[in-house]
């Protein structure tokens, strides 16, 4: 197929693309540093679509946001608070019982379950958290837990990385996201998020979960103070896990929100710089089946032109999530099955509704 670019720099890896080369760190540095967006979307698509044709999967899903209170104080975040502080909160196991009821005649099919790290809660807690959900929702996959937050545990419980996830994993656990790493790089760690695991560890964890037969996701956080450099280091960090284990399961590009956070002076990320992170994803990750275009982060509109720049995937219909909203994001705090399918059908895709590990609905 031709295609004409206006960066002449964009023919090489366009042969690399069509021949099904893997691309490499200049090429990514080229990626990043071409004005051609459209060029760049172009390429992007050419690979999602011999993968998935037209389909745009999104999953009937719901937020469970169990605890603000945390150890950590990454600059970034506008979510965490110390104990005691105003519009702190945890759930006892009884609230999240109620919240699961609330929308108990939704078919939700997956529940997404992150926190902060209170150091009040014991590990019983988190199982008795995983065993009411599978409770209340036995047909519904439970998607829960960072690496960060299996970190803590770890440390809380005594056990090691893998028995932690074991014994989650016998309460009824399904998955686990993809947060915590952030950007892969110590310069930026020790910047921005001291407290929290560095990136050997996080990738370290990863492959444990992934060998205990737990799928997982992938996550980068930008648009703050990494560089392009960076950027890429953390794409073909997560490129060389799932050589080794295949077990992530779609990767998720997460533009910052700098509003209540100590980082408020930065700007908010824009539409091109969004659309160009899920297209160069979709370009270096050749391993990672699925690319999300998260709508809670780039607004259900733009996620639907990051459908034509190599994302295949929306995530889901959300219901109440509280991180993101709490940052400055003017997404919706939750999308209807409707409201998703008429997104991607109006963009001129199918619209597919799936489970947590891509089996059709």
């Amino acid at each position: 197929m031709n295609i004409s670019f206006s960066d002449k720099k964009l023919y090489e890896i366009n042969e690399k693309v069509t021949d099904g080369q893997r691309l490499n760190f200049t090429d990514g540095l080229i990626l990043y540093k071409s004005h051609d967006l459209v060029g760049v979307g172009r390429l992007a698509d050419l690979v999602r679509r011999k993968r998935h044709g037209k389909k745009a999967y999104y999953v009937y899903n719901q937020h469970l946001n169990y605890t603000n209170i945390c150890i950590n104080h990454c600059l970034f975040c506008a979510y965490s608070r110390n104990k005691g502080e105003k519009d702190a909160f945890t759930f006892s196991i009884e609230d999240v019982r109620a919240r699961l009821l609330e929308r108990i005649d939704e078919p939700v099919r997956e529940l997404h379950v992150v926190g902060g790290l209170n150091p009040s809660l014991p590990f019983e807690y988190y199982i008795d958290l995983i065993k009411t959900i599978k409770e209340i929702r036995p047909e519904a996959a439970i998607k829960a837990f960072t690496a960060v937050e299996i970190d803590h545990l770890s440390g809380i419980s005594g056990f090691s990385i893998k028995e932690t996830i074991l014994k989650l994993k016998d309460a009824g656990l399904s998955m686990m996201p993809g947060g915590g790493a952030e950007i892969m790089s110590d310069r930026v760690r020790k910047k921005l998020f001291p407290r929290k695991i560095d990136s050997r560890k996080w990738l370290e964890i990863m492959e444990i979960i992934h060998e205990s037969g737990l799928t997982s996701n992938a996550t980068m956080l930008y648009g703050h103070i990494e560089t392009i450099e960076e950027r890429i280091n953390h794409l073909i960090g997560l490129r060389k896990l799932q050589d080794k284990t295949s077990g992530f399961s779609a990767f998720i590009p997460l533009a910052f929100h700098s509003k209540n956070t100590k980082l408020s002076q930065i700007p908010a990320t824009t539409a091109f710089d969004d659309l160009k992170n899920v297209a160069i994803a979709r370009l270096m990750l050749d391993n990672f089946e699925h690319i999300k275009a998260y709508w809670v982060m780039i607004g259900e509109k733009l996620a639907q032109v990051a459908l034509f720049f190599g994302a295949d995937d929306l995530d889901g219909t959300i219901i109440e999530e509280k991180i993101t909203h709490m940052a400055g994001a003017k997404s919706a705090k939750g999308l209807t099955r409707m409201n998703i399918e008429y997104l991607v059908s109006s963009a001129g895709f199918t619209p597919v509704e799936r489970d947590s590990f891509y089996n059709l609905v």
